[in-house]
């Protein structure tokens, strides 16, 4: 269990990287919408809560391990007053194309 302190606006991705917490592999494309290593599972009425999801996150959270119904990326989900005290889970996997390519790389060089 980590914990974090906000400021309002930031996303979660950027709550992450600010407050240096770690989590390996979280936010590889840096917000870029490129990658669903900043998979966060939110409990029901706080997912509830969240702006509307765009096509664009939905595509990218298809590749994600471990998808539920309150699935968000962190990069795409900002903070706001009514979320203090907010706990999200982060998946135990996560898919990053770059640990297959290393995993990949070192299997062609062995």
């Amino acid at each position: 269990r980590l914990t974090a302190t906000a400021k309002e606006g930031e996303s979660l991705l950027e709550v992450v990287v600010n407050q240096n917490l770690s989590i390996d592999g979280f936010g590889a494309c840096e917000g870029t919408l490129a990658c669903s290593t900043c998979h966060l599972i939110f409990e029901e009425d706080v997912f509830q809560k969240l702006d509307a999801i765009t096509d664009e996150e939905l595509d990218m959270l298809d590749l994600a391990y471990g998808l539920t119904d309150t699935s968000r990326l962190g990069c795409q989900v900002c903070v706001k007053k009514a979320m203090d005290g907010l706990t999200v889970q982060v998946p135990a996997e996560v898919a990053d194309m770059r640990r297959e390519l290393e995993v990949g790389n070192s299997k062609i060089k062995g």
